[in-house]
């Protein structure tokens, strides 16, 4: 299991986004609830930084102050970011100025899957649990599981930018 923070209150947030101000890269990765909505429901926001883990519930707080990080120099590492970019242009009025999408990039390296299992697999030796894929996010609590592999996808993706560069 990934160790994390849960992060559902307004000054762990303030924290966290000092902290991403001060980092040269960092990881994130969204889970959102598309389904009967006319815009899609942002329900965790999963970051990655040389330290740590945190998992931020916007149904909690306000994410808009990830803007002041988005917007910074810092390497923003993502896979498959297109619909995560669409989501954090919505809620934060911004996406990363710097970005680095490991999906694309493992296709440039002549990779041809898209998977993130199989890139972690394939270029770090490491298996992902991804039993989670179609949970409902926007239920609270998560279970422990849930959590978990929300963690878990964006624990390694510093690593597989490193090594895909």
């Amino acid at each position: 299991m990934n160790e994390f923070d849960w992060i559902d209150t307004q000054s762990e947030l303030d924290a966290l986004v000092d902290t991403l101000c001060r980092v040269d890269a960092y990881a994130l990765d969204t889970e959102f609830h598309r389904e009967r909505t006319y815009v899609p429901v942002l329900a965790v926001i999963q970051i990655a930084t040389p330290d740590g883990i945190s998992l931020i519930d916007p149904l909690a707080v306000d994410v808009r102050p990830l803007r002041k990080a988005l917007e910074r120099d810092s390497l923003c590492v993502m896979h498959a970011a297109a619909q995560d970019l669409e989501i954090l242009e919505l809620a934060c009025g911004t996406a990363p100025r710097r970005l680095f999408d490991t999906q694309i990039a493992a296709l440039f390296c002549g990779y041809r899957t898209s998977s993130l299992g199989k890139l972690i697999e394939g270029f770090l030796g490491l298996q992902l649990d991804k039993s989670a894929q179609l949970t409902d996010w926007t239920r609270r609590p998560l279970p422990p599981a849930d959590l978990s592999y929300a963690a878990s996808d964006v624990a390694h993706l510093l690593q597989l930018q490193d090594v895909l560069s």
